[in-house]
């Protein structure tokens, strides 16, 4: 859990950093370009850590759902992390959790950058303002032209209390881990307080539960989550991804629909 004043701190540095996202050419209203499709098996993994509280987050939000799109037949997975430090500041964001804003402190330390919203973390490796469409592109664009590293093999089946993911992983490493994501595809909020108040908020690829399996007594097994509520077969899904928990690269990903 992140101390309080940890919390305090951290909503400060978010406070500031987004005044520098916000002010940054928003070209989220431009047509995206078409993301050709990778030629060495390559994927990208896009991780966005946003919040409703936050004004400069809705046009990185509506670009998650541009590339979302755009690479709907490609190896893309877009994962929108809700943090909770804005929740001091006027709105509570019903999507954020203790556990987005600690995986945002991890990345903070592994990649030596500042906390801020709307922050997009590409393969564990590259992060900049999430509303940058340009450096969106282009990072998706050269992921796709690297080789994965690893594969990920995951099929998922639900019922009416829980939700049962089998995977299955190759190319695995002693420091590497599978994170396994419950996402909901789509939602959206009206705000009624913050700086976002009196806006319709659209969200895409929320994260809701995230778990974390070690790879090194098995590279195959099952785990489970709880059926959250307003759960629909057809608007959720489950995304998996092999991470190094020492440098935090990502060498390979994949994702499961529900049977």
């Amino acid at each position: 859990m992140i101390s309080k004043k940890l919390l305090i701190v951290t909503a400060f540095v978010a406070l500031l950093f987004t005044v520098s996202a916000f002010v940054q050419k928003d070209k989220t209203d431009e047509s995206l370009t078409t993301i050709p499709t990778g030629t060495n098996n390559g994927f990208a993994v896009l991780e966005l850590f946003t919040s409703e509280g936050c004004s400069s987050c809705p046009p990185a939000d509506a670009l998650m759902g541009q590339i979302k799109e755009s690479s709907k037949d490609q190896p893309v997975y877009i994962l929108a992390y809700h943090v909770d430090y804005w929740n001091r500041l006027g709105w509570r964001d019903r999507f954020s959790t203790p556990e987005n804003s600690e995986r945002q402190q991890q990345y903070s330390r592994t990649l030596g950058s500042q906390v801020y919203t709307p922050q997009l973390v590409v393969n564990g490796k590259q992060q900049f303002v999430g509303s940058d469409k340009e450096a969106v592109e282009n990072s998706v664009i050269s992921s796709l032209s690297h080789e994965a590293k690893s594969t990920v093999d995951l099929k998922a089946q639900s019922n009416s209390k829980q939700i049962t993911v089998n995977y299955k992983v190759t190319g695995n490493d002693t420091q590497n881990k599978l994170l396994i994501t419950l996402v909901q595809k789509k939602a959206s909020t009206n705000v009624a307080k913050g700086e976002n108040e009196g806006r319709h908020l659209q969200h895409w690829q929320i994260v809701h539960k995230q778990v974390q399996v070690s790879l090194k007594n098995s590279l195959e097994g099952s785990t489970s989550f709880s059926i959250p509520e307003n759960f629909t077969t057809t608007d959720w899904e489950i995304i998996g991804f092999i991470q190094n928990v020492k440098t935090g690269q990502i060498t390979g990903a994949s994702k499961a629909i529900f049977n």
